[in-house]
C-alpha cells in the first residue's frame, strides 16, 4: 500500500481503501438469506462512493448477475465496467431517452403511465424494463390503483416488462405497521399482473418476512452499513479512511480553535490537524461531536471542521506526530457510528466521500 503523500493518499495525506473481498462477503451474505430468490446490487452514487469501475466487478466474480443504479449516466457507467450485466435505472425514463438506453442495452423502472406509454412505443416488447409501484413513499411509480387497472392493458406486453418493484418506507424498523400494508399491496399488484418477477426488498427489507419475492437488491448493506439499526451489524465492512497528520502543536488555556473561535482550551491541550475537510465528505456537523482514532485512541474534533482541515485533541495520545494515522472510518468506528455523530446516517457520509481520496483496493 503507498505511503503518505504517495498516489494512494490523492495526495492530500488521506487513504480511502475499499475492501473488495468484505463487499463480496457481504453480497454472498445477503444472497444465503433469501435462497428463493435472485440477489441483485444497488451500485448507485458510483457505488456508494467506492467506485463502480471496481465494486461492479467485484460483485459480478463474486456471481451477482443484476445492477440497479439511479441515472441514466450512472447506468453507462456501470455499463462500460459490466459488459454483461442486467442493468436497472430506478429513476425512470427521461422523455425523448428511450433510444439511450436502447442503444446501451439498459432497463428502464417505469415510473408512469407515460414512461410505460413511451417505453412501449419505442420497444414494442423486444426490450425488457421494470414497473415501479408506489406502495407508500409518494415519490416515484404508479399508484397502486393505476398498476391494477393495467391488468389485461396491452401496453404492459409492449412495454416488455420482466419486472415489477416497490420500494419500502421503513424495512429498518421491523415493527412499523406500514411495512405490513405494504407488503399486502405489493401482493395485490403481483396478483393482478401474473408472469412478472417481483422485487421489493432492500437491504433492510430482506430481513422483514414476507418481502424478498423473487429478486431482492441490497445496496447499502453491501458496503459495510448497518440494515439491522439497534442490533449487531451483520454486514462485514468495506470501507476505511485514515488521514496523516501534517501537524502537531501546544496550546494553552483560554487559546481558541478554529473559525469563529468555537472551541476553547480549557488547559494546555495537545492538538493535530488532518488535511481533510467538507471538500472531502466530511461534514461541517462534526464539529465538536465527531472523532477520531489515533493509535486506538478516541480524539475529539475541535471547533469547526473547516474545508480541507480538521483538528483533533490528541492530548490523551502519546502516538500523535507528524504522519502519524488518524483513522476517521474503520478500527471500529464504523460508518453508522460516523453518520450518527454528525446527525445524519452513513448513507451520507458513504455517498459524500469525495473525488480528491483515491480508492486503494484490497482483494
Amino acid at each position: 500500500m503507498a505511503g503518505w503523500g504517495q498516489s494512494g493518499t490523492g495526495g492530500h495525506g488521506a487513504r480511502l481503501t475499499i475492501d473488495l473481498g468484505a463487499l463480496a462477503s457481504n453480497w454472498r451474505t445477503l444472497a444465503a438469506l433469501a435462497p428463493g430468490a435472485e440477489c441483485a446490487a444497488v451500485i448507485k452514487a458510483d457505488a456508494y462512493g467506492c467506485g463502480t469501475g471496481r465494486a461492479g466487478p467485484a460483485l459480478w466474480r463474486a456471481g451477482c448477475r443484476t445492477f440497479f443504479v439511479a441515472h441514466l449516466s450512472e447506468a453507462l457507467a456501470a455499463r462500460a465496467a459490466l459488459p454483461e450485466a442486467a442493468i436497472y435505472v430506478l429513476n425512470g425514463l427521461p422523455p425523448g431517452a428511450a433510444g439511450a438506453f436502447a442503444a446501451a442495452d439498459l432497463r428502464p423502472v417505469l415510473g408512469s403511465l407515460d414512461e410505460v406509454a413511451e417505453w412501449a412505443a419505442f420497444s414494442q416488447g423486444a426490450r425488457p424494463a421494470a414497473l415501479h409501484v408506489d406502495t407508500g413513499m409518494n415519490r416515484l411509480g404508479l399508484r397502486v390503483p393505476e398498476a391494477l387497472a393495467l391488468s389485461g392493458d396491452p401496453r404492459l406486453a409492449a412495454a416488455g416488462l420482466d419486472l415489477v418493484m416497490s420500494h419500502f418506507v421503513s424495512a429498518e424498523r421491523p415493527e412499523d405497521p406500514v411495512n405490513a400494508r405494504q407488503i399486502a399491496d405489493f401482493a395485490r399488484v403481483r396478483a393482478a399482473l401474473p408472469g412478472l418477477r417481483g422485487s421489493l426488498a432492500n437491504s433492510s427489507g430482506i430481513f422483514l418476512g414476507g418481502a424478498r419475492h423473487d429478486l431482492v437488491r441490497p445496496g447499502y448493506a453491501l458496503f459495510g452499513g448497518n440494515p439491522t439499526p439497534g442490533r449487531p451489524n451483520p454486514m462485514r465492512p468495506v470501507v476505511r479512511l485514515e488521514a496523516a497528520i501534517v501537524q502537531v502543536r501546544e496550546v494553552e488555556a483560554g487559546a481558541s480553535v478554529g473559525y469563529n473561535g468555537r472551541w476553547t482550551a480549557p488547559g494546555r491541550r495537545r492538538l493535530a490537524t488532518l488535511s481533510l475537510g467538507y471538500a472531502d465528505g466530511l461534514p461541517r456537523s462534526l464539529s465538536g461531536r465527531g472523532h477520531a482514532l489515533v493509535d486506538g485512541v478516541a480524539c475529539p474534533i475541535l471547533g469547526l471542521v473547516s474545508m480541507d482541515l480538521i483538528i483533533l485533541d490528541v492530548t490523551d495520545a502519546p502516538a500523535a506526530r507528524r504522519g502519524a494515522s488518524a483513522v476517521l472510518i474503520g478500527d471500529g468506528l464504523d460508518v453508522d457510528a460516523v453518520g450518527k455523530a454528525a446527525g445524519t446516517i452513513g448513507y451520507e457520509i458513504l455517498t459524500g466521500l469525495g473525488s480528491r481520496y483515491v480508492r486503494d483496493y484490497d482483494g
